[in-house]
């Protein structure tokens, strides 16, 4: 996946680990996916700048490069919604941070959400990074729920329609809906 800057690219390497999410009790079969990171030159030619296991035990649904070259990666392949399922990276391969579900949302908005016979359908919107390079969008639903991402530290938004309001709250524990806040 290239930056929209096309100065970084990351390559995805699925790993072996079919089972290994939290959920699913099954034994690791082979490594977690792997992430090689890669920066521009002058030359215009690509040098590989880390390497980096990532989360995922097979592969991330899908990820995202920004012009910084930080990644940020969705999901577990076959596994949806179990395990890290959103987790940011620094351009050095380094996990900046990760989520599960149960930090962020409620037992009951868990259980709300669709299953099928092996992933929980958190997220059933589009997801991109913003032309600010520094934020990514997760829509939860059509009802306009849904994230607000800082890539480069891995704090949230989650914001809603409340009435005619849309507040957001940055923590899962002691919720407190304020207005929405543009990143700096």
């Amino acid at each position: 996946m290239f930056s929209k800057a096309r100065s970084y690219f990351v390559r995805v390497t699925p790993g072996q680990s079919w089972g290994d999410t939290y959920g699913f009790k099954g034994a690791a079969r082979g490594p977690y996916s792997k992430a090689e990171f890669f920066r521009q030159e002058k030359d215009q030619s690509y040098k590989l700048i880390a390497s980096a296991q990532l989360v995922n035990p097979v592969a991330p649904v899908d990820f995202f490069v920004t012009n910084r070259g930080y990644l940020v990666t969705l999901d577990n392949w076959h596994n949806r919604g179990y395990g890290k399922v959103v987790a940011f990276y620094s351009p050095n391969g380094l996990l900046i941070r990760a989520y599960e579900l149960s930090e962020l949302f409620s037992k009951e908005e868990i259980s709300s959400f669709q299953r099928s016979v092996s992933s929980i359908l958190w997220r059933s919107g589009a997801a991109y990074v913003r032309p600010d390079q520094k934020t990514l969008d997760v829509a939860i639903d059509q009802k306009g729920r849904g994230f607000v991402f800082e890539v480069e530290g891995g704090s949230y938004q989650f914001c809603e329609w409340q009435g005619k309001d849309f507040r957001c709250r940055s923590s899962n524990e002691h919720r407190r809906w304020l207005p929405y806040r543009e990143e700096q």
